[in-house]
């Protein structure tokens, strides 16, 4: 996978803004209304959703190096939409010190690490939020850019090594204002767009035949790839 990109993120004062305006949302937001983004769910159980993954990297982050990743299970059962902000509380002061050695979903890392991948799961559901209730989709492109960088250099790359997805053997790159980065070896087509619109792409939000998006070469093998499980 070849990038090229923005300076890197602070990832934790881009993730307090992000968890505020979520916050924020969330406050407006009646809670049955349909989350169309996230299959069934509605707002309420997006937020729960939100506030109980907040929940479960902080106790990754307090969780050795080489040990096994937290069960989830007991945090889902405990928290409900209402405790979104000592969540989000929570996290944060977990990540206070960024290179203290943890368990993360690829293996052992910092906690680091879990201040890049919260960012951009609430950056994703804020906009999914966002949409469920028409608010303003208003994005940071530095961190939608860095979206895109993370399905490429971490999540797609875990979704092979699991099995769930066989290596590409053809490749798209993908350009935005910023920067651009390849998804697989040899491209055989390019998809150019903002940065949000390019995330949107790669976490399933947007089509690739949404307007936003301009596709060059192999649309077909584009269109295949981009079908695969290139995220969870």
């Amino acid at each position: 996978m070849e990038t090229s990109r923005a300076p890197v993120l602070d990832s934790l004062a881009a993730l307090s803004r992000e968890q505020e305006a979520f916050a924020a949302l969330a406050a407006g937001a009646p809670g049955d209304v349909p989350v169309p983004a996230c299959g069934d769910w509605t707002a309420g159980v997006l937020v729960r959703h939100l506030a109980t993954i907040h929940r479960w990297a902080a106790l990754a982050t307090r969780t050795g190096a080489d040990a096994d990743l937290p069960d989830m299970r007991p945090l889902w059962r405990a928290t409900t939409a209402a405790d979104y902000a000592a969540a989000a509380a929570e996290l944060r002061a977990e990540l206070a010190g960024p290179e203290r050695p943890c368990v993360t979903l690829t293996g052992p890392g910092t906690t680091a690490w879990w201040a890049r991948r919260q960012l951009h799961e609430t950056f994703v559901h804020r906009l999914d939020l966002a949409a469920a209730v028409g608010a303003d989709p208003a994005a940071d492109p530095a961190v939608a850019a860095d979206c895109v960088a993370e399905v490429l250099d971490t999540m797609q790359p875990r979704q092979v090594e699991l099995g769930r997805m066989a290596a590409p053997t053809g490749g798209i790159r993908f350009t935005a204002p910023t920067g651009s980065w390849t998804l697989g070896p040899a491209p055989v087509a390019e998809v150019t767009g903002s940065e949000v619109a390019l995330a949107l792409l790669l976490w399933r939000r947007l089509p690739l035949d949404d307007d936003r998006l301009t596709v060059t070469g192999d649309r077909a093998a584009a269109a295949a790839l981009l079908a695969e499980p290139v995220v969870p």
